[in-house]
C-alpha cells in the first residue's frame, strides 16, 4: 500500500509547512483553522464586510470572497480598509475561477489568492505574473481544484477520477516549486465524498513520495444544508482528519455562511482530542486498500451481510439474540463462524481501532457480517450528527461494515434516554424505507421549525424548535450517514452550493422549494447551483442540475447536456419536475 499518513493506529498530524495567511498561520503543527465563505456581491462593500464580521465573530480566522472579474477583485481592498478600520483584522481570500486578470488585482488586496488549476487559463504567462505580484506582497496562494471542473488535458489523460485531481493540483504545485514560491496551500474538493476522500489521501502519498509537505485545505463541495449537509461535510472531513490530514477545513452549507462555523469547529476539536489515545495494535496494512472502494466479502446471516445493503438498528432485534458476537479489537480470534459480529470499541481513536478490526478480520479469513456500533452521551442533535458522522463513515467509504448501529444516552436530568429505536424487523429491512422515509423527514429540517434549529447552531435556542434527540432521528442519522457513503440510497441528494458573490436567485429558499417537491425520489440526484459560472462543474456528479442563468433565469441539465436554457425562474421547477417525468424518474409522492 501506498502510504499517505504515519499511522493507521496512531493518531498524529501529518507534518506541513507554516503558510502564513495574513496573521493566521495555516499548517506547521498550528491548530486546524477554521475558514468559510461570504456570499454577498463583492461590490458591495457594506454588506461584504458586515458578513465578514459576523464569520468571524462567529470563530471563523479566514474568510474567503468571490472575485470573478477585475471590478470585483479591486473592491477587495475597499473591503479589507473598512474591515481595519472597525478593528476587524480576519485575512481574505479572493477566489478566481475563469479571469486570470482578476487574480492579478487580488493579490494586491487580500492575504490569499485561490485559483481554480481547471479553469485558470494561463495566456501570456499570467501565472508567473501572479506568483510575482503574490511574492511581491506577501500573498498566500491555494491550488484549489475540483473534481467537475479539470482541465481537458488532464480528463484526456485521466478522465474526471481522483487521479486526475491529484495530476492537476501536482502539476501547480511543480509549477511553484520551479519558481521557488512556498507559501503554498492545496485542495482536492468533490460533492462526491467518496472521490473525494480517495484524492486527498492519494495526493498526501505523492506528496510523501516526493518530499513535499503542503497544507492541505478541506471540504466536501455542494454538500447542501441542514442534516444532509452537515453528515456529508462530516463524513469526508472527518475521514481525513482521523488520520492526521488535514490543516484548514471549510464546512460548505446552503445556509448563512456563520452557520457553517460551529460546525467546522466541532469536527476539528473532536480530532484535536484524540492525541494520546489508548494505544491499537498494529495491523498488516497490505489489506488495506485507501484509493479504491472494494466492499468486504461477508457471507450472510440472517439478511445481514453478502451482498445486501448495509442494515441500520437501534436496539437488538429480539429473534437474533441467539446469532450475535459482540467483539472488539482484542476478540478477532474468539469470533466464531455463523454469527453476526457486532463490533464496538471504547477507544478514543474509535474509528482506527474498529478499522484495525477489519483489517485483522481479513487476515484472519473470517467472513462474519458486522454491525459498526457507535455510543454517545449528546444533548445536541448537531453535535451527536456530527460525532457519529466522522466516526463512523470512513469505514463504509472503505468498503467495511455490513450494517451500523448508533445509540445515544441522554446524560441525567436531560431527559429520557433515546438508545431505543424501530422494533428489530424495521431496523434491519433495507426495504422497510416507508418507516424510515418518515423518521430522515422528521430528522431532515423539513418543517420551518427544524430548519431553524439546524440553522441556529449549538447553544443558539429558537423559540418553539424541537431538538430532542429522538430514536426517528437517530434511524434518520444512520441512513445519511450510508448515503454520504454511497453504501445504501435511501432518498434524493442535493448537491448544492452555499451561494457567492456571483449567486443570482435566493438559494436557500430554492433548495428548500426543489427539496420539497422531489425529496421522494429515491437515488435522484439534483444539482443546485447559484450560478452559470461554477455550478456546472461543481455539480459534476448530478444527474440534473438547477442552475442560476442570469436575474431571474435558470437553465436546466441533464447530467453536463443543457436541456433547458434561460427559463423565467417562476417556472423553473415545474419545468424540472417534467423532466423528471420524461425520463421516467418522476413518482408521485
Amino acid at each position: 500500500m501506498r502510504k499517505y499518513c504515519d499511522s493507521l493506529t496512531a493518531y498524529a498530524r501529518a507534518a506541513t509547512r507554516p503558510v502564513a495567511v495574513g496573521s493566521v498561520v495555516i499548517g506547521g503543527g498550528n491548530p486546524v483553522r477554521i475558514q468559510s465563505m461570504t456570499n454577498t456581491d463583492t461590490n458591495d462593500t457594506e454588506a461584504s464586510a458586515a458578513q465578514v464580521r459576523r464569520i468571524a465573530g462567529a470563530g471563523g480566522e479566514i474568510v474567503r470572497l468571490t472575485a470573478q472579474g477585475r471590478r470585483e477583485a479591486a473592491n477587495l481592498a475597499a473591503i479589507r480598509a473598512r474591515l481595519r478600520e472597525e478593528g476587524c483584522s480576519v485575512p481574505l481570500v479572493a477566489d478566481i475561477h475563469f479571469v486570470p486578470e482578476a487574480a492579478l488585482v487580488a493579490a494586491e488586496n487580500v492575504e490569499k489568492v485561490r485559483i481554480n488549476p481547471g479553469n485558470f487559463n494561463d495566456r501570456g504567462g499570467q501565472f508567473d505574473r501572479l506568483v510575482a505580484l503574490c511574492r511581491e506582497h506577501g500573498t498566500a496562494l491555494r491550488i484549489g481544484v475540483n473534481h467537475g471542473s479539470l482541465s481537458a488535458a488532464v480528463m484526456e489523460r485521466y478522465g474526471d477520477t481522483p487521479e486526475g485531481m491529484v495530476a492537476s493540483a501536482v502539476e501547480y504545485l511543480a509549477l511553484c516549486r520551479e519558481r521557488g514560491f512556498d507559501p503554498v496551500v492545496v485542495s482536492l474538493k468533490s460533492s462526491n465524498v467518496r472521490v473525494m476522500v480517495q484524492a486527498y489521501r492519494l495526493l498526501a502519498a505523492e506528496m510523501r513520495e516526493r518530499g513535499w509537505d503542503y497544507p492541505l485545505h478541506l471540504g466536501v463541495t455542494e454538500a447542501g444544508d441542514d442534516m444532509e449537509g452537515r453528515i456529508k461535510s462530516a463524513v469526508g472531513i472527518g475521514a481525513l482528519l482521523a488520520d492526521g490530514l488535514g490543516d484548514t477545513i471549510r464546512v460548505s452549507l446552503t445556509e448563512a455562511p456563520e452557520r457553517e462555523i460551529p460546525v467546522a469547529r466541532q469536527l476539528a476539536d473532536y480530532f484535536a482530542a484524540r492525541e494520546g489515545h489508548a494505544p491499537i495494535p498494529a495491523v498488516d496494512e497490505s489489506f488495506y486498500s485507501p484509493y479504491e472502494y472494494r466492499r468486504r466479502r461477508s457471507e450472510p446471516v440472517e439478511g445481514v451481510g453478502g451482498d445486501r445493503p448495509p442494515v441500520i438498528w437501534s436496539e437488538l432485534p429480539e429473534a437474533l439474540r441467539g446469532k450475535v458476537f459482540y467483539a472488539d479489537i482484542h476478540s478477532v480470534g474468539e469470533v466464531p463462524d455463523g454469527r453476526i459480529v457486532v463490533l464496538t470499541t471504547a477507544n478514543g481513536n474509535g474509528v482506527a481501532e474498529q478499522r484495525a478490526f477489519f483489517l485483522r478480520m481479513e487476515q484472519a479469513g473470517k467472513r462474519n457480517p458486522v454491525i459498526v456500533k457507535r455510543s454517545y452521551r449528546e444533548r445536541s442533535l448537531e453535535a451527536l450528527q456530527v460525532k457519529a458522522a466522522a466516526d463512523t463513515g470512513m469505514l463504509f467509504l472503505d468498503g467495511y461494515g455490513d450494517g451500523l448501529w448508533i445509540e445515544n444516552e441522554t446524560p441525567a436530568g436531560d431527559g429520557p434516554s433515546a438508545a431505543g429505536g424501530l422494533s428489530g424487523a424495521a431496523t434491519i429491512s433495507a426495504a422497510g424505507e416507508a418507516r424510515v422515509g418518515d423518521a430522515m423527514s422528521a430528522a431532515g429540517g423539513c418543517s420551518g421549525k427544524e430548519q431553524a434549529a439546524q440553522m441556529a447552531g449549538p447553544g443558539t435556542p429558537v423559540p418553539g424548535a424541537d431538538d430532542t434527540i429522538t430514536p426517528e432521528r437517530i434511524d434518520a442519522l444512520s441512513l445519511a450517514i450510508l448515503q454520504a457513503a454511497r453504501v445504501r440510497i435511501s432518498k434524493a441528494e442535493y448537491i448544492a452550493c452555499p451561494s457567492c458573490g456571483r449567486t443570482l436567485y435566493d438559494l436557500q429558499e430554492t433548495l428548500a422549494a426543489i427539496k420539497a417537491r422531489t425529496a421522494h425520489l429515491v437515488g435522484v440526484k439534483i444539482g443546485v447551483m447559484g450560478c452559470i459560472v461554477n455550478g456546472p462543474g461543481e455539480m459534476a456528479d448530478a444527474d440534473y442540475g438547477y442552475v442560476g442563468a442570469g436575474p431571474g433565469r435558470i437553465t436546466l441539465y441533464r447530467g453536463r447536456e443543457v436541456v433547458r436554457r434561460g427559463i423565467p425562474q417562476a417556472e423553473a421547477l415545474d419545468e424540472l419536475v417534467a423532466l423528471l417525468r420524461a425520463d421516467g424518474k418522476w413518482r408521485e409522492p
